[in-house]
């Protein structure tokens, strides 16, 4: 199975942006415990303040899915729903990842014992 990325294009209706974003927060904050939901991100476009995207990674299409059918999924988003003024969504496979240098770990060195001839 492949990790699937959804990527979904959100305009607010104009002064909605605050209550948008509190609201996708608290979404979130349930959708992240669902089986198969690994990582998501809300974004906000430099120039637009009324423009995101809401960015997540799933373990797979089948859960992703499983979660777009949902009830629970209806319930969540209802009130970004009435918010927002348009919405377009894409799924893509993620086919690789490079992690940037922030994200590798750090390694540490042992430290050399100084001894008294130091």
């Amino acid at each position: 199975m492949t990790t699937v990325r959804t990527v979904l294009a959100m305009r607010t209706r104009p002064g909605c942006e605050q209550r948008f974003e509190t609201e996708w927060l608290a979404a979130a904050e349930q959708i992240r415990t669902l089986d198969g939901c690994l990582h998501q991100d809300l974004v906000r476009d430099a120039d637009d303040p009324r423009m995101y995207l809401i960015i997540s990674d799933w373990a797979d299409r089948e859960r992703l899915d499983a979660f777009g059918r949902s009830e629970q999924r209806d319930q969540l988003l209802r009130v970004i729903r009435e918010l927002r003024e348009s919405a377009h969504r894409h799924t893509y496979h993620v086919l690789h990842t490079v992690p940037g240098e922030l994200d590798e770990p750090e390694t540490t060195k042992p430290q050399r014992r100084r001894s008294r001839d130091d």
